[in-house]
């Protein structure tokens, strides 16, 4: 039996893996790949609520002919208490995959250690792997096979999309600055690994990141869990809204993406967010072919 493949980091794929991937991704979302999982089930564990993960891992594995089982908290034992081995050890007796989407990056690493099945991360604090698979397929759509070479600016706080973009630009090689207030950095470990392999850039100056950029991207300030920092944060961000005169800055041909969802006249204005530069439909479009693509490769 094939040894079981996980995926949780875009770094858990080599260079060619992720490039297969996105081909894929884009034969799927063109109907030229009508591959199948016809029979298989995948489970799909949210202790963080979702609109996009969960539609379009439901209706992905729809589609594939396969079909998708929803635990909660409350629908499932592991929100009364039952550890993450004996989880593990059980769905994996019922199911082809499991994906989850959680708050500890821990939780999921210790599901992938247990469970006899692939595991998907679906969003942790630390990454959120599979948007980062959807916002490339996006690029590739718009840039062709050149996505590569294109420089992405990320506006905003270090989160676990900061950090997936650093892992993306470990792989595949393309330019990537990162404008962060001080005290918001990125996981320094990914940022220093990153660094070492392609051009990136860590500033102070949402200018400076900004310049002549391909993609323009950023995300709320204040993540689920960060409620009570909330006020601090909106302090501390004020000077790193994405607005017309900063998209402006970047190239011509730019594009904007955002994961979702989003405060308009917060960390982005509406004027951008819903104007001719911007891709952000597309982009959550492609969390359901970049997700069929990544459990296609997993599960199949």
């Amino acid at each position: 039996m094939a040894k079981k493949r996980d995926f949780l980091a875009i770094s858990d794929f080599s260079r060619d893996d992720l490039t297969q991937l996105l081909e894929r991704a884009c034969s799927l979302k063109s109907g030229v790949d009508r591959a199948q999982l016809t029979g298989k089930t995948l489970a799909m564990i949210f202790r963080k609520s979702s609109t996009r993960t969960r539609v379009s891992f439901q209706v992905g594995m729809s589609q594939l002919g396969g079909h998708a089982i929803f635990l909660s908290d409350s629908d499932s034992q592991i929100g009364r208490g039952e550890s993450v081995h004996d989880t593990a050890k059980v769905l994996s007796r019922y199911v082809d995959g499991i994906m989850i989407r959680t708050f500890a990056h821990a939780e999921v690493e210790e599901f992938a250690r247990h469970a006899s099945v692939p595991v998907i991360n679906g969003l942790t604090d630390l990454l959120h792997p599979c948007q980062i698979i959807a916002d490339l397929q996006t690029m590739a759509e718009e840039f062709g096979r050149e996505h590569a070479a294109r420089t992405v600016a990320w506006i905003g706080d270090g989160n676990n999309m900061a950090n997936s973009w650093l892992n993306a630009a470990y792989r595949l090689g393309f330019s990537l600055r990162l404008a962060c207030p001080e005290g918001y950095d990125p996981e320094p470990e990914l940022l220093a690994r990153a660094q070492c392999e392609a051009d990136v850039v860590l500033t102070r100056d949402r200018s400076e990141a900004v310049q002549g950029a391909d993609v323009v991207t950023t995300d709320v300030w204040a993540s689920m869990g960060q409620e009570e920092e909330e006020a601090e944060r909106m302090e501390a961000f004020e000077t790193f809204l994405v607005d017309e005169s900063l998209m402006g800055q970047a190239a011509p041909s730019a594009i904007f993406l955002h994961c979702l969802p989003a405060h308009r006249g917060e960390e982005v204005t509406a004027g951008v967010i819903d104007g001719p530069q911007s891709r952000i439909f597309d982009e959550a479009e492609n969390r359901l072919h970049a997700q069929k693509a990544i459990m296609l490769e997993l599960m199949a």
